[in-house]
């Protein structure tokens, strides 16, 4: 497929959102790699594994019908959370450039949003401190090599439960519901995922499960780079981080952006020249904690902390974050995704 030509120029972004807009725009390229947000000396993640508990988790993958039943959930130790004790900090791959789900303030500097809390409260419980943690930024693209290359404990990022991603990575109960949605500008003729995308340039993460979704039904639109995933890529249609997309929308140079609901919610929310098309998701997914493959001590001591997050109902830690970040974008949610068990 050969890539479309870019349009002239419209003269710089349209409809920044001032400030922070522009301070997350300034992000997008320090997101491309692998960037270490605090220094320390704890050296790898080490993650431990063992060749029975791959086997039977890929085994799992394979006969995958519920892949949001994880591990149930537990307050022991083991040999992931010792490492994770002993060195004094939870290392998390998180994002830093997600309005409200993984940012950084850039008034203060600190990293916040709705993930963020959540990385808080499982170093709070691991550790005794809140602030015990060493966040590591990472594009969506790197996200479950973080983990196999134990460059982090967890992976808290917006991250979708899935069949294909358990062959990789475990995953805890899921933590929030969301679904894939269009992005585009608000005069666009595009009414959502349908026959309005046909002949227009989309843009999706890579890896991404936006991107598995236009592969499965792309409706005639434009979605894949000429050279994907090699050195010629030239990251237009498929990028390495989702915000790059908005950017890419912002420059004209695409029509649209496939994504998490969730995410587009608070893309919206930076510039109010774009808006979610169509009524509703067009499919049901549920963000989770990621750790690397065969980490059951660690998944299910997340677990633990996600029951103690979600008690309360109202006054719950998690409907506090979600009045804080996510409530203006995504009204309506009264409680999170209960959580679903292994049997076997």
């Amino acid at each position: 497929m050969s890539r479309p030509k870019d349009r002239p120029g419209r003269g710089g972004l349209r409809g920044w959102g001032g400030v922070t807009g522009m301070a997350v725009a300034c992000a997008v390229t320090a997101a491309v790699t692998l960037l270490p947000l605090s220094h320390h000396n704890g050296g790898s993640a080490g993650a431990g594994t063992s060749g029975g508990v791959v086997t039977a988790d890929r085994t799992r993958a394979e006969a995958c019908t519920e892949p949001e039943a994880s591990l149930p959930a537990s307050g022991a130790d083991g040999p992931n959370i010792d490492r994770i004790k002993e060195r004094g900090k939870l290392i998390a791959g998180v994002d830093q450039n997600s309005f409200r789900w993984g940012y950084r303030n850039p008034e203060s500097g600190d990293l916040e949003g709705f993930d963020i809390d959540l990385v808080r409260a499982i170093a709070d419980d691991l550790l005794g401190d809140p602030d015990a943690v060493i966040f590591r930024a990472i594009p969506t693209n790197q996200r479950i090599a973080a983990l196999e290359n134990d460059r982090v404990d967890v992976v808290v990022r917006t991250m979708t439960i899935n069949c294909k991603r358990l062959e990789q990575v475990s995953f805890s109960t899921a933590y929030f519901q969301a679904g894939q949605q269009v992005l585009a500008p608000k005069e666009s003729p595009i009414t959502g995922y349908d026959s309005s995308l046909k002949g227009k340039r989309v843009c999706s993460a890579e890896g991404s499960t936006a991107y598995e979704a236009l592969e499965e039904k792309s409706f005639g639109a434009l979605y894949k780079d000429d050279f994907d995933g090699t050195e010629r890529d030239p990251d237009r249609l498929t990028v390495p981080n989702q915000l790059d997309c908005l950017v890419r929308l912002q420059l004209g140079e695409v029509d649209a952006v496939v994504t998490d609901n969730a995410l587009a919610a608070g893309q919206a929310a930076q510039d109010p020249a774009v808006e979610l098309k169509g009524k509703d998701p067009f499919t049901t997914e549920y963000y989770g904690v990621a750790a690397k493959k065969g980490s059951d001590d660690l998944v299910a001591r997340v677990n633990k902390v996600l029951v103690d997050y979600r008690a309360g109902g109202k006054d719950s830690a998690w409907m506090r974050s979600y009045e804080k970040w996510l409530a203006t974008g995504l009204p309506g949610i009264t409680a999170p995704p209960a959580p679903k068990y292994r049997t076997d």
